[in-house]
């Protein structure tokens, strides 16, 4: 990764010397060397093995860092922070992104701020409004405020990848963007609206949660929304609204998660 990135990352995020920071795929620590002088700690996250072990070595003795080897989307985030406020440095594997942000995310202790590295497909799907809207985009959009800072091309890395990547800013909310009382059931909702993305918003609700046309039609008008729309053009607040619609209903047990 090249310095201009690192810079880049470094300063979307907004670091203080009193901040905690956790660093997801340290890698070889091009972006740790220059994080540890400028904060108070540092928890680097680092799944390889080996990495992890050069990581130890390199940076031994080192006051402010922890070397932690573990894969982040198995962590128990509370835990490693031992519940205090924290932001998140990520060049996140293409594989793992979305599970690996939504472990900090949907964590019991989130973070204040996200500034992570993901391909350039994914960083548009989490920042698109209503018209373009996908699973990802509720998914990041109900936990906090998503921009792009920046795209970075392949040629920024050795060995080159074969995508463009991009570095998203996450601003946290301290809740979520919605009130609800079971996340889990809110997105087995989402989870159905999406699941026939071409379709009418009417038939993909019917298709995802087993009921009937009539019924998946007569919760959307219900709920404000056009049933021939399709699930990409609903907003944030249309979702919650369904969602209610949904859980007081006779077809509730469909998305039940007591």
């Amino acid at each position: 990764m090249s310095g201009g990135i690192v810079n880049a990352i470094l300063k979307a995020n907004d670091l203080s010397v009193d901040d905690l920071v956790v660093e997801v795929g340290p890698g070889l620590g091009v972006m740790t060397r220059q994080l540890v002088p400028l904060v108070r700690r540092v928890i680097a996250v680092e799944m390889d093995r080996e990495l992890a072990s050069a990581m130890e070595t390199e940076f031994k003795g080192t006051y402010g860092l922890e070397v932690v080897c573990a894969d982040a989307r198995e962590l128990d985030v509370a835990k490693l922070v031992a519940g205090a406020k924290y932001k998140l440095v990520a060049n996140l594997p293409y594989y793992a992104a979305l599970p690996i942000l939504r472990r900090f995310l949907e964590s019991d202790c989130p973070p204040v701020s996200a500034v992570v590295m993901v391909q350039r497909e994914v960083a548009r799907n989490m920042v698109a409004g209503p018209g373009d809207m996908s699973l990802v985009s509720v998914g990041v959009q109900l936990y906090g405020r998503p921009r792009i800072v920046r795209y970075v091309p392949p040629t920024a890395f050795y060995p080159r990848p074969r995508v463009t990547s991009a570095v998203v800013k996450i601003d946290v909310y301290p809740g979520s963007a919605l009130e609800l009382d079971d996340k889990v059931a809110f997105f087995r909702v989402v989870r159905a609206g999406f699941s026939a993305p071409r379709k009418q918003i009417r038939n993909s609700l019917a298709q995802g949660l087993q009921i009937q046309g009539e019924t998946a039609a007569s919760l959307l008008v219900a709920a404000g929304i056009d049933p021939t729309s399709r699930a990409e053009t609903l907003g944030l607040e249309q979702w919650g609204a369904l969602y209610r619609e949904v859980a007081g209903s006779d077809v509730s047990a469909y998305i039940d998660t007591h």
